[in-house]
């Protein structure tokens, strides 16, 4: 196929799949978490204050200290083996399971990213457009949308577009919160690991990252996702609202963010008597640092101390059968029209 009178060949084209997740630093030491952090905290989206007024806090004393702080805490939860961080491991096994869905379809190339550190969203752009994609479906892996990470997921994205002269076409993956898919997903993954506990659960934590409440005020409606995919959780399991609640956790500075927060409802918990509980998170499609360690070690030690006796998280849905079932329904369905 050729076209005018300085036609070349055209080659047939394809479409990319990009599955895109937070981000991770490329080490524990200083530097490496220097500039992971600095790249997170820089973003606009993430922190919402004048540059002039937040610039000389985060290249002063946030840069100077939480290197070396959160550099620790992922010491504690890497993969020495691969000397890489579980999400970087638990992403990449997710692009090649989806790959291996499509492995038969020569015209669909799959390929995931991070919106923060490597491999950065542009050089995976890059790479599915060398390879022939010019149409690209992006999956931001965050069931519940936030400005804090889908909407700025996808500004990586159109950054990475913006720069180049034969753009291919894009698409999206929606927020999945309520997707019946999902919410079976997260059933089966929560009765499956309850079976293996020596225990039952008097309350079952479910734990979504926090964002700043004046983000939620002013329209973001991870707080209505979030809540809402509980809803649905609790009606497919058939439990009451006494037996699964809704925290938030991992705030950071001073301002006021969504609540109740984890930390302080696993405290209350245990002082009120409860001796058994679990932590689920569901905002979080693959085990991080987060829930690896905010969760399954910080929040565990809180809960012992305060008098609690049992404790438990639930792993992410992450590369299972039901996790993959997930991605692989909404990649499906949103690429309807072009395959």
């Amino acid at each position: 196929m050729t076209t005018g009178d300085d036609a070349r060949p055209v080659a047939p084209s394809k479409i990319g799949v990009m599955l895109v997740n937070l981000g991770t630093p490329d080490g524990t030491d200083f530097w490496p978490m220097w500039r992971y952090l600095r790249e997170f905290l820089s973003d606009p989206r993430v922190i919402e204050l004048p540059r002039f007024v937040w610039y000389p806090i985060l290249y002063g004393a946030v840069l100077t200290t939480r290197p070396r702080k959160s550099g620790a805490n992922y010491a504690k939860i890497w993969n020495r083996e691969r000397n890489e961080s579980p999400l970087r491991t638990i992403t990449r096994a997710q692009g090649e399971k989806l790959a291996a869905v499509f492995a038969g379809d020569d015209r669909i190339v799959v390929d995931w990213a991070m919106r923060y550190g490597n491999p950065s969203t542009k050089s995976v752009v890059d790479k599915l457009v060398a390879q022939g994609c010019d149409r690209i479906l992006t999956f931001p892996l965050y069931p519940q949308y936030s400005a804090t990470t889908t909407a700025t997921a996808n500004d990586k994205l159109f950054d990475a577009l913006a720069k180049m002269r034969n753009a291919p076409a894009v698409r999206t993956v929606p927020p999945y919160y309520h997707e019946p898919v999902y919410i079976e997903a997260l059933a089966r993954s929560i009765e499956a690991h309850l079976k293996t506990l020596p225990f039952e659960p008097e309350v079952v934590l479910a734990s979504f990252h926090g964002i700043p409440k004046p983000y939620s005020d002013k329209g973001d409606p991870y707080r209505g996702h979030c809540l809402e995919t509980i809803r649905l959780l609790r009606e497919k399991l058939g439990w009451s609202e006494q037996k699964i609640v809704t925290t938030f956790q991992s705030r950071f500075g001073a301002q006021e963010w969504l609540q109740p927060y984890t930390d302080k409802t696993v405290e209350k918990l245990a002082r009120d008597g409860v001796k058994s509980i679990a932590v689920i998170n569901p905002g979080f499609s693959a085990d991080c640092i987060e829930t690896l360690e905010e969760i399954a070690v910080e929040a565990a030690e809180i809960f012992h101390h305060a008098g609690g006796q049992n404790f438990s998280h639930i792993p992410c849905l992450n590369d299972s059968v039901e996790g993959m079932q997930v991605v692989e329904t909404m990649v499906r369905r949103e690429l309807s029209g072009w395959i």
